[in-house]
Protein backbone atom coordinates (compact mmCIF):
# COMPACT_ATOMS: atom_id res chain seq x y z
CA UNK A 1 0.00 0.00 0.00
CA UNK A 2 1.30 3.53 -0.82
CA UNK A 3 -0.62 5.18 1.96
CA UNK A 4 -3.96 7.77 1.57
CA UNK A 5 -2.74 9.30 -1.54
CA UNK A 6 -2.08 7.14 -4.26
CA UNK A 7 0.04 9.58 -6.80
CA UNK A 8 2.72 9.26 -4.19
CA UNK A 9 3.76 6.09 -4.87
CA UNK A 10 4.20 6.67 -8.68
CA UNK A 11 6.37 4.99 -10.90
CA UNK A 12 7.87 8.37 -11.91
CA UNK A 13 8.26 9.65 -8.51
CA UNK A 14 10.37 7.02 -7.61
CA UNK A 15 12.87 7.01 -10.87
CA UNK A 16 13.79 10.66 -9.26
CA UNK A 17 14.97 8.90 -6.52
CA UNK A 18 16.73 6.54 -8.74
CA UNK A 19 17.90 9.03 -10.92
CA UNK A 20 19.68 11.31 -7.46
CA UNK A 21 21.05 8.62 -6.09
CA UNK A 22 23.16 7.44 -9.18
CA UNK A 23 24.01 11.35 -9.37
CA UNK A 24 25.37 11.30 -5.99
CA UNK A 25 27.54 7.80 -6.25
CA UNK A 26 29.07 9.74 -9.29
CA UNK A 27 29.54 12.80 -7.48
CA UNK A 28 31.63 10.42 -4.65
CA UNK A 29 33.19 8.64 -7.55
CA UNK A 30 34.84 11.31 -8.84
CA UNK A 31 36.14 12.90 -6.21
CA UNK A 32 37.64 9.41 -5.06
CA UNK A 33 39.07 8.77 -8.25
CA UNK A 34 40.34 12.52 -7.88
CA UNK A 35 41.78 11.90 -4.58
CA UNK A 36 43.51 8.41 -5.91
CA UNK A 37 44.99 11.19 -9.37
CA UNK A 38 46.54 13.23 -6.89
CA UNK A 39 48.00 10.34 -4.26
CA UNK A 40 49.63 8.78 -7.70
CA UNK A 41 50.88 12.27 -8.99
CA UNK A 42 53.20 12.78 -5.61
CA UNK A 43 53.98 9.21 -5.70
CA UNK A 44 55.69 9.58 -9.13
CA UNK A 45 57.01 12.93 -8.30
CA UNK A 46 58.84 11.92 -5.21
CA UNK A 47 60.06 9.09 -7.10
CA UNK A 48 61.70 11.31 -10.16
CA UNK A 49 63.17 13.55 -7.22
CA UNK A 50 64.75 10.39 -5.87
CA UNK A 51 65.76 9.22 -9.66
CA UNK A 52 67.38 13.03 -9.79
CA UNK A 53 69.58 12.51 -6.55
CA UNK A 54 70.52 9.76 -7.55
CA UNK A 55 71.20 10.84 -11.46
CA UNK A 56 72.68 13.88 -10.05
CA UNK A 57 75.08 12.24 -8.08
CA UNK A 58 76.26 9.82 -11.00
CA UNK A 59 77.11 13.33 -12.69
CA UNK A 60 78.92 14.34 -9.31
CA UNK A 61 80.79 11.18 -8.88
CA UNK A 62 81.50 11.12 -12.95
CA UNK A 63 83.39 14.33 -12.72
CA UNK A 64 85.27 14.19 -9.72
CA UNK A 65 86.35 10.66 -11.43
CA UNK A 66 87.26 12.88 -14.55
CA UNK A 67 89.20 15.99 -12.36
CA UNK A 68 90.99 13.26 -10.00
CA UNK A 69 91.85 10.54 -12.76
CA UNK A 70 93.71 13.01 -15.62
CA UNK A 71 97.26 12.86 -16.62
CA UNK A 72 99.97 12.81 -13.82
CA UNK A 73 100.17 16.21 -12.31
CA UNK A 74 97.02 17.93 -14.10
CA UNK A 75 93.64 18.42 -12.60
CA UNK A 76 91.00 19.53 -15.29
CA UNK A 77 87.37 19.24 -15.50
CA UNK A 78 85.63 17.99 -18.39
CA UNK A 79 84.58 20.44 -21.03
CA UNK A 80 81.28 18.69 -22.15
CA UNK A 81 79.68 15.62 -20.87
CA UNK A 82 80.77 13.90 -23.73
CA UNK A 83 84.20 13.11 -22.49
CA UNK A 84 82.66 11.76 -18.67
CA UNK A 85 81.72 9.25 -21.11
CA UNK A 86 84.88 8.40 -23.44
CA UNK A 87 88.33 9.77 -22.01
CA UNK A 88 91.08 9.91 -23.93
CA UNK A 89 93.32 11.82 -22.33
CA UNK A 90 95.30 9.26 -21.07
CA UNK A 91 97.07 6.76 -23.35
CA UNK A 92 93.90 4.15 -21.82
CA UNK A 93 90.39 5.29 -22.92
CA UNK A 94 88.53 5.89 -19.39
CA UNK A 95 84.90 5.46 -19.08
CA UNK A 96 83.93 7.62 -15.96
CA UNK A 97 80.11 7.43 -16.88
CA UNK A 98 78.00 4.40 -18.36
CA UNK A 99 75.98 6.78 -20.46
CA UNK A 100 74.22 10.18 -20.31
CA UNK A 101 71.26 10.13 -18.10
CA UNK A 102 68.42 12.44 -19.02
CA UNK A 103 66.71 14.66 -15.92
CA UNK A 104 64.28 12.69 -14.41
CA UNK A 105 62.13 16.14 -14.04
CA UNK A 106 61.85 16.98 -17.25
CA UNK A 107 62.65 13.99 -19.00
CA UNK A 108 65.04 15.69 -21.69
CA UNK A 109 68.72 15.98 -21.55
CA UNK A 110 68.61 19.71 -21.41
CA UNK A 111 70.57 19.67 -18.13
CA UNK A 112 71.68 23.64 -17.35
CA UNK A 113 75.73 22.67 -16.95
CA UNK A 114 77.50 24.73 -13.85
CA UNK A 115 80.83 26.08 -15.73
CA UNK A 116 84.08 27.73 -14.29
CA UNK A 117 84.90 30.99 -16.26
CA UNK A 118 87.29 28.65 -18.87
CA UNK A 119 84.36 27.12 -19.84
CA UNK A 120 84.94 23.52 -18.13
CA UNK A 121 82.05 21.74 -16.43
CA UNK A 122 82.27 21.58 -12.69
CA UNK A 123 78.54 20.44 -12.08
CA UNK A 124 74.63 20.01 -13.62
CA UNK A 125 71.72 21.10 -12.07
CA UNK A 126 67.87 20.16 -13.31
CA UNK A 127 65.75 22.60 -15.70
CA UNK A 128 62.82 21.92 -14.09
CA UNK A 129 61.00 25.15 -12.03
CA UNK A 130 58.85 22.97 -10.17
CA UNK A 131 59.17 23.44 -6.18
CA UNK A 132 60.43 20.34 -4.81
CA UNK A 133 58.44 18.28 -2.61
CA UNK A 134 61.57 17.18 -0.70
CA UNK A 135 62.56 20.15 1.54
CA UNK A 136 64.79 18.63 4.39
CA UNK A 137 66.71 15.42 5.37
CA UNK A 138 69.92 15.39 2.39
CA UNK A 139 73.04 13.74 2.67
CA UNK A 140 75.60 16.29 3.66
CA UNK A 141 77.02 16.76 0.41
CA UNK A 142 73.36 18.12 -0.91
CA UNK A 143 72.98 19.77 2.34
CA UNK A 144 72.32 23.38 0.27
CA UNK A 145 69.02 21.53 -1.49
CA UNK A 146 67.44 22.21 1.93
CA UNK A 147 63.93 24.70 1.34
CA UNK A 148 64.90 25.44 -2.27
CA UNK A 149 62.57 27.23 -4.62
CA UNK A 150 62.80 24.65 -7.30
CA UNK A 151 64.95 21.64 -8.80
CA UNK A 152 67.25 23.49 -10.70
CA UNK A 153 68.54 25.24 -7.35
CA UNK A 154 69.55 21.79 -6.82
CA UNK A 155 73.43 22.07 -8.32
CA UNK A 156 75.20 18.35 -8.38
CA UNK A 157 78.59 20.01 -8.45
CA UNK A 158 82.08 18.68 -7.64
CA UNK A 159 84.78 21.24 -5.88
CA UNK A 160 87.55 19.29 -4.52
CA UNK A 161 87.83 21.33 -1.24
CA UNK A 162 83.91 20.98 -0.90
CA UNK A 163 84.65 17.29 -1.51
CA UNK A 164 86.85 17.28 1.32
CA UNK A 165 84.53 19.47 4.03
CA UNK A 166 81.35 17.16 3.17
CA UNK A 167 83.23 13.26 3.84
CA UNK A 168 85.93 12.89 1.37
CA UNK A 169 86.05 12.18 -2.33
CA UNK A 170 82.71 11.32 -4.02
CA UNK A 171 84.32 9.44 -6.65
CA UNK A 172 85.32 6.48 -4.53
CA UNK A 173 81.94 4.44 -4.29
CA UNK A 174 80.81 2.76 -7.75
CA UNK A 175 78.18 3.69 -10.14
CA UNK A 176 75.33 1.32 -10.16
Amino acid sequence: MCGYDAKSCSPRRSAGFTYAGILFAIVVLGLLLGLAGTLWSTSERREREARLLWTGDQYRRAIASYYLKGPPGIRQYPQSLDDLITDQRGSLLQRHLRRLYPDPMTGEADWQLERQADGAIIGVRSASQRRPIKQAGFRPQDAAFEAAACYCDWSFTYLPQLANQTGGDPSASREL
